[in-house]
């Protein structure tokens, strides 16, 4: 059993009463000026789009409350739509992973305390929000220490609906603006289950400040089945089992095995990690990162996502866990510094992971709900992820039987396929070509063209026949 940490109470203590003390002397909108951070410690470049950090609370009893990173478009924010970005685990920082190597345009350097700017950034398009949910994540905190051991999908959703409620409070430029939801892996239950929330809100409320228009998720759990078996033969597909390992995973791994694992299927299953061999599951093509063991950790969790496997530099989550620990970081984005705790700040959270209370085994009737409702749903894969692969989700897509109004076809990006796509009566699938776990940091660049698509409710470019030069036929001959 984890020993609650007394240091991390007062923390929590002290830094809701600042916070409480700052509210209600200044209100809501005020707060919202002060959240303004002017400037990041190792930033040696400009911006030309104005950010806000620091705490909503969502319950007061408790004293829950999340934190919050908004980066604002770069462009006439004002005409642009609102995006929510989530990170799951459950457990992980949003700031950890979407800002700070994914979507956010703040990316941490290898030395862990300098920045450099991310050029495909999504607040090219769109005005992105950062959240650290539930609470135990990140910055985000409760005063209330049992809280943190009982977080669960029914009060992520619920916290995190209240948390936009009140946000739009303090930012009331954002009441009625076009709203998405984003996210990524274990967010394959957040999206869709919050904008689930929000849709039934404001059924309830007519005028309600949140203006849904859809969400899109990423290599997304969304059916434990269809995962499980997904996986299996994704990993024989490309080569990484053997054909008599993969025979006997479906043999003795059925559906009962997901709640019960038979003795066959846990020892089938170390055979197949054994064939796998030394490589990171979120990104199979890319080299792994061995330090401080993370390799081993990887592979051993199968649902819940720690590390993100990285393409360039598979170690750049510990540049983060240098950088959001520094306390004149902590300074600029409002974090109360207390020297009473020794208390890290985590990129995922051990604890909140271990304790999680309620995960339902599939999502899907959460989608038919959704669809339903019209809005915009996007879904889309890296496809070289083996965590929760291309594979998985096809089967969860087909489960939903769902009408096909454009079938399977290559999407085009300068010329190269970016990958493929099908579009379904209520749903679009996107696949991103050579692309892991983390779609926005192996192909940021792709990446961008597909939230922009996806916000244009546009399909991804199909190929466009280049314009023939005017080549004689027998120069053409010289050609190959």
């Amino acid at each position: 059993m984890a020993t609650w940490n007394w240091g991390f109470a007062i923390y929590v203590l002290l830094i809701s009463v600042q916070y409480s003390l700052t509210l209600s002397d200044s209100g809501p909108i005020a707060q919202h000026k002060l959240d303004q951070v002017k400037d990041l410690p190792g930033q040696s470049f400009n911006v030309d789009f104005a950010h806000y950090a620091g705490y909503v609370t969502v319950n007061q009893e408790s004293g829950r409350a999340l934190f919050y990173w908004l980066t604002e478009a770069v462009e006439d924010p004002a005409s642009k739509p609102l995006v929510l970005w989530l990170n799951g685990g459950p457990g992980c920082s949003s700031i950890a992973y979407g800002m700070a190597e994914e979507v956010g345009p703040f990316h941490v350097k290898k030395d862990g305390k300098s920045l450099y700017l991310n050029p495909y950034s999504w607040n090219n398009v769109a005005n992105l929000l950062f959240l650290d949910s539930p609470v135990g994540v990140g910055y985000s905190y409760s005063n209330t220490s049992s809280d943190i051991f009982s977080n669960g999908d029914k009060r992520t959703a619920a916290d995190s609906l209240e948390f936009l409620l009140n946000w739009i409070e303090r930012f009331p430029e954002y009441k009625g603006r076009d709203f998405y939801i984003t996210g990524e892996s274990y967010a394959g239950h957040y999206v869709p289950q919050l904008s689930q929330a929000i849709v039934r809100h404001n059924k309830a409320n007519a005028e309600s400040p949140i203006n849904l228009k859809g969400y899109m998720v990423g290599n997304a759990l969304l059916d434990d089945y269809n995962d499980y078996i997904g996986r299996f033969e994704f990993m024989w597909a490309s080569g990484m089992i053997s054909d008599q390992t993969y025979k006997k995973l479906k043999e003795a791994c059925s559906k009962d095995s997901l709640l019960h694992p038979s003795q066959q299927c846990v020892q089938i299953t170390d055979i197949a990690y054994q064939e796998l061999g030394n490589i990171d599951f979120y990104s199979i093509f890319t080299p792994p990162c061995t330090a401080n063991g993370i390799t081993k950790r990887l592979m051993r969790r199968w649902h819940n996502v720690g590390h993100i496997g990285q393409s360039y530099d598979p170690c750049t989550q510990q540049h983060s866990l240098v950088y959001f620990n520094l306390p004149e970081v902590q300074n600029a984005l409002h974090v109360y510094q207390s020297n009473n705790t020794s208390r890290r700040w985590e990129i995922c959270s051990d604890v909140v992971d271990m304790y999680w209370k309620d995960s339902p085994m599939s999502v899907l009737d959460v989608y038919h709900e959704l669809i339903s409702s019209g809005l915009r749903i996007w879904i889309y894969s890296g496809d070289t992820d083996g965590v929760i692969p291309v594979t998985s989700t096809r089967y969860s897509i087909d489960a939903l039987n769902l009408t096909t109004i454009s079938p399977w076809r290559a999407w085009y990006d300068d010329g190269q396929v970016g990958g493929r796509t099908q579009t379904y009566e209520g749903l679009t699938y996107v696949t991103v070509r050579g692309s892991g776990h983390e779609v926005p940091l192996h192909k940021p660049k792709q990446a961008l063209t597909l939230i922009k698509s996806f916000l244009a409710g546009t399909s991804m470019a199909p190929f466009e026949q280049p314009i023939e030069s005017k080549t004689s036929a027998s120069e053409k001959v010289h050609d190959f």
